[in-house]
């Protein structure tokens, strides 16, 4: 099975808790105004495709990290794919948080209408944070949360909403590697990084 990937960071701490191994699917159909990635927008078209069996493997091989962490993009325009690499790493120990631009009720609904993928993807996850980013509303006490109007939900017992974790100070990382700059982590700050670097090329 083939995943269309955007970006994969091996060792965040800006995506979830702990150390984790995040990956951006390319294609989003919802586009929220002031998303920080508008070039994961289209489908088919940027990022690239990769097996889901070695994708898991890579994942499972990198030292040290504590889960997956899956962005995009829109992780449920890919359900089927990201369900079976969230299956695989869960297998390996790991846990599974996902970001989505639908709210869990818009999810529900999917699954009611028979939408490939979509009950195995909420299955598989530990964490997810749901409902559209407004930039309007920036997330100044959750951490990993991008918005105000955004939800997390705890699907397992692998982590609980009084961890002092998800309370802490947002974070943006910035990496240079093979002579590429990337930025990634809490969504306001980043994507004025972004666009502050793009004005000084």
């Amino acid at each position: 099975m083939k995943l269309r990937v955007a970006q994969q960071v091996k060792d965040t701490e800006a995506e979830g808790p702990g150390v984790r191994y995040a990956v951006w699917v390319q294609g989003c159909t919802i586009r929220c105004a002031g998303c920080c990635n508008p070039e994961m927008f289209v489908h088919g078209k940027g990022g690239r495709e990769v097996d889901v069996d070695e994708l898991a493997r890579d994942i499972l091989s990198t030292p040290g990290i504590e889960g997956l962490s899956m962005l995009g993009g829109e992780p449920f325009e890919q359900a089927e794919a990201v369900a079976a690499l969230g299956r695989l790493v869960k297998a390996g120990g790991k846990t599974v948080m996902v970001y989505s631009g639908y709210t869990l009720a818009e999810l529900e609904g999917q699954v009611r209408s028979g939408v490939p993928g979509v009950q195995a993807l909420l299955d598989v996850a530990d964490l997810l944070v749901d409902g559209r980013y407004d930039a309007t509303r920036p997330e100044k006490v959750r951490r990993w949360v991008g918005s105000t109007n955004q939800v997390l939900h705890f699907f397992s017992d692998a982590y609980r909403p009084d961890d002092p974790r998800f309370w802490s100070a947002n974070t943006v990382e910035l990496r240079l590697e093979g002579g590429q700059l990337t930025i990634n982590g809490w969504p306001a700050p980043a994507d004025f990084l972004r666009r502050l670097f793009r004005q000084s090329a």
